[in-house]
């Protein structure tokens, strides 16, 4: 048995920013890992927003394992064989301070966790944690392994071990949040493609990278697209509900072969070769659905804490892994500098978070997950909007251009959109976002 101040367990973005802040503080901490190295278990292309590294990482953007830096971002919205896009794009995403990378997590989790390294954090891989260990009041005093007498004690453990964490259901920190329905799968294709026709066919120069979000795109199961680009490949994937997946008894792969022959899509990926397929699951309840943070001698944090921001234009998870990670780092070592590591000593954790982005932009968006997730605007609002650009530039000659107000009157009557709530889901996502 091994004994530290801090156990943190799981190494992606969360756990390693949180070993980094122990590291730092001087405390003992280990960062446990189930993969032989940080990264191995990750199959991921996406986009990864660095400002949140400016505290923890001086010049993050010269050593961070950059693929491409998003200087272009769309939004396309999808009916039938149709899409409307609206694409945004800008040089100044392309030069320090940056906005957002795509990145690859077999490069960007070694390498943060390469930083707890060498702050001081014992990096433990190939080890899987098995349980928690309690003290003599009830608390959580550390994890049990699957080693051979790999039991490793600790004033605090830190829990990023994702989506289904079992140390946090353990504890009992969740009360029934974590329900199939905020839960969605994602599945992704890794499309390897020559750089020089990837610049040509989205428009990039050098390490311009784009990002477009889709809506419209899943048929009957509720859900999202997404395409990124790398330097040589491009990763296209869908986000999918899982009680409309299994209500609709279809196969994921299935849907994502459909937005792959989709007119919008299918010439951006023509010829291409798939080079890796993945599969995982995404919290996306947002803030109503959120476990307890904090129990006696534990906390949560990234992906296992539930903390994946899934607003409709915004999805983004790896920023507030990181943020909550190191908050979580932080409150870890207050807590044993003041000797207490109960709940009460580790309130001040949802307390920082709170002040912080990470549940500020949660509490701010609280609606909308439920919004973007509804049949209105998964269904409805993808035809109404794309019969109303349709009618809007279609020329019919020698016909009077139609007016406005009655192009949408009757793209809202012929896609079953009643106008009051059309009104009412827009005072929703303006409330969220203003």
């Amino acid at each position: 048995m091994s004994e530290f101040d801090v156990v943190v367990v799981g190494a992606g973005p969360a756990g390693s920013a949180a070993a980094l802040e122990v590291a730092r503080s001087g405390r003992s901490v280990a960062l446990v890992e189930r993969g032989p190295f940080p990264g191995s278990k990750n199959v991921y292309g996406g986009v990864v927003y660095g400002r949140v590294l400016d505290d923890l990482v001086p010049n993050w953007w010269e050593r961070m394992p950059v693929e491409r830096w998003v200087t272009r971002r769309s939004t396309m919205v999808m009916s039938g064989e149709r899409a409307l896009t609206v694409d945004f794009r800008t040089q100044d995403w392309g030069r320090p301070p940056y906005n957002g990378a795509t990145v690859h997590r077999a490069d960007l989790d070694p390498w943060l966790a390469g930083l707890a390294v060498e702050a001081g954090a014992v990096l433990v891989p190939s080890t899987v944690a098995t349980g928690l260990l309690r003290g003599p009041d009830g608390a959580v005093a550390g994890v049990r392994t699957d080693r051979p007498d790999g039991d490793l004690r600790a004033g605090v453990v830190i829990a990023c071990d994702g989506v289904n964490s079992f140390l946090a259901k353990e504890a009992g920190l969740f009360d029934g949040s974590r329900q199939a329905e905020h839960t969605v799968l994602g599945v992704k294709e890794t499309i390897a493609l020559p750089r020089e026709v990837i610049d040509q066919r989205f428009a990039l120069r050098g390490d311009e990278g784009a990002d477009i979000e889709m809506l419209g795109c899943t048929g009957d199961v509720p859900g999202g697209g997404f395409l990124y680009t790398q330097r040589e490949s491009v990763s296209l994937g869908v986000v999918l509900s899982l009680p409309g997946l299994a209500a609709a008894r279809t196969r994921p792969e299935a849907l994502l072969a459909d937005l792959k022959r989709h007119p919008a899509i299918a010439p951006l990926v023509a010829g291409g070769e798939v080079v890796e397929y993945s599969a995982h699951l995404i919290p996306e309840g947002g803030y109503l659905h959120l476990p307890r943070l904090a129990g006696d001698g534990l906390l949560v944090a990234g992906d296992a804490a539930g903390l994946c921001l899934a607003a409709g234009i915004w999805l983004e998870g790896v920023n507030f892994a990181l943020g909550s990670g190191a908050q979580a780092g932080r409150s870890a070592v207050a807590a044993l500098d003041e000797g207490d590591t109960s709940k009460r000593g580790l309130a001040g954790y949802r307390k920082a978070l709170e002040r912080s982005f990470v549940l500020a932009d949660h509490r701010k968006l609280r609606d909308i997950p439920g919004l973007v997730m509804s049949d209105r605007v998964q269904r409805q609002y993808p035809g109404l909007l794309c019969d109303l650009a349709q009618s809007v530039f279609q020329v019919d000659n020698p016909r009077p251009k139609p007016g406005l107000r009655g192009l949408l009157r009757r793209s809202a009557k012929d896609n079953g959109v009643r106008l009051r709530h059309l009104v009412r889901d827009a005072v929703t996502g303006m409330r969220g976002f203003g």
